[in-house]
């Protein structure tokens, strides 16, 4: 079998799985998706803290590491630039982490935000659409 025919196979397998769901999907009849904004809410909070912890202890960190490079090569120490290599990478990845919390947090207040919306959206229009209804 070629790749083209596989890939088109397994598409219409997810195709198939994603277009319907089987009878009793879900726990006890409810749906398998719900957005629970309490839940969204804190999840987005946390990630909001350890955005911040990151950026005051990953800062703490990279200070630290490059007073002991420092200090090891001003005394000959080959490991000091070892060590600041370390260090260098470590900030790189405290910055990814950093960015990574922000992105939760954001998405998530967004998703929040949007989802009420979306919400007064569709209330209003089934709101308009009875009173249409009835001044038919």
């Amino acid at each position: 079998m070629s790749f083209d025919e596989e890939w088109s196979a397994a598409r219409a397998t997810a195709s198939m799985r994603l277009n319907q769901a089987p009878a009793g999907a879900g726990s006890a009849g409810r749906p398998d998706l719900e957005l629970n904004q309490d839940h969204i809410g804190a999840v987005g909070s946390e990630a909001h803290k350890l955005h911040s912890r990151l950026q005051t202890d990953g800062e703490h960190a990279a200070t630290a590491t490059a007073e002991a490079a420092g200090a090891l090569t001003r005394e000959g120490f080959a490991s000091g630039a070892a060590l600041a290599r370390a260090g260098t990478r470590w900030e790189s990845q405290v910055k990814t982490l950093v960015a990574a919390c922000a992105q939760i947090s954001n998405g998530l207040n967004y998703s929040l935000a949007s989802h009420s919306r979306d919400e007064q959206q569709l209330y209003a229009a089934f709101t308009t659409s009875k009173i249409d209804e009835y001044l038919r």
